[in-house]
């Protein structure tokens, strides 16, 4: 990958972390139901409008959308909310990443290595201890919410190989229409026409700064960043980009602890490091060795056997 385009995957990375300090601003004066719909109604109208069909089946689309836009964000704002640290939200959400190979092996029957096993063992682990560490501050079910969001997260992630998309950006837009309906009718039932209306008509300083965060998330989180990222996947393995991803927590608890003056304990960054570290370890593919006759086949080594050429499907 050029230096360039490493120096983009970092800006998404930075894009991403930030994204959790915007949604923090955003959820101090937008009830958190009610925010998830205004943030997907602000891309599913221009996108129904300006993006071409994704030509994915709607049974797909609509599953992503459930899991990704619905589920996740409705538990990850719903755990903020709630009293789930900026900086241990973004990294909790991380989650998302052994749940996925999980359901991948359970309903796509895909090939678990014994790599991404161990992987999923060591980032197991970690959350494990950094609830355990919540739970002692007696802030377990934050926890548990913002972990039900990443399960989510995997969700929308089986549903997105499922359909298959040859424009994946087109399909990150698209899903954006699912959630809007679904969840304002959720904030009508919970939260309640006059706290909804209340967060649309009165605006201070703080109402100021979660206008700014609901603008950084819907056009810089979502629009550049996955922009951003569906380009670099397209260019490069998956292999090579997606570990830039493990960057993510690292911002957020970062900027939280300048921004916010969060801090963690020592099992919290303990459990922390084993869940990237499980993850980046899950997600990179060891070397192979070399063949043993590799040097004897002369220059006929170089050439491909047609028979193990991969087909299109």
């Amino acid at each position: 990958m050029p230096f360039r385009h490493r120096l983009l995957a970092l800006s998404v990375a930075l894009m991403w972390g930030l994204n959790f300090i915007a949604i923090d601003a955003s959820l101090v004066h937008f009830p958190p139901f009610f925010l998830v719909a205004l943030r997907f109604a602000l891309i599913a109208l221009p996108t129904m409008l300006l993006v071409p069909w994704p030509g994915v089946p709607v049974r797909w689309l609509v599953g992503y959308g459930f899991g990704f836009g619905v589920l996740q964000f409705l538990f990850l704002y719903w755990g903020m909310a709630s009293g789930m640290p900026t900086g241990l939200a973004s990294l909790v959400l991380q989650a998302s990443a052994p749940f996925t190979v999980l359901l991948g092996a359970t309903f796509l029957r895909e090939r678990v290595s014994g790599r991404q096993l161990v992987g999923v063992l060591i980032a197991v682990c970690g959350m494990a201890l950094v609830g355990w560490q919540r739970a002692e501050n007696a802030a377990i079910v934050p926890f548990l919410l913002t972990l039900a969001g990443a399960f989510g997260w995997a969700i929308g992630n089986t549903c997105n190989r499922l359909a298959r998309p040859t424009d994946p950006l087109r399909l990150t837009l698209w899903m954006s229409v699912v959630p809007p309906l679904p969840m304002l009718a959720l904030s009508l039932a919970v939260e309640g026409p006059d706290r909804i209306l209340d967060s649309l008509t009165s605006f201070g300083e703080p109402g100021a700064a979660a206008v700014a965060g609901l603008v950084y998330t819907v056009v810089i989180g979502t629009v550049v960043g996955s922009g951003v990222w569906t380009w670099l996947m397209t260019r490069h393995p998956a292999g090579v980009v997606a570990p830039f991803s493990m960057l993510v927590p690292v911002v957020g608890m970062t900027a939280a602890w300048v921004v916010l003056g969060e801090t963690a304990s020592p099992g919290e960054l303990v459990g922390g490091a084993l869940v990237v570290g499980g993850v980046l370890w899950g997600s990179t593919r060891g070397r192979r060795p070399a063949p043993p006759n590799a040097e004897k086949a002369g220059p006929r080594s170089n050439e491909r056997d047609p028979a193990r050429v991969p087909q299109p499907e």
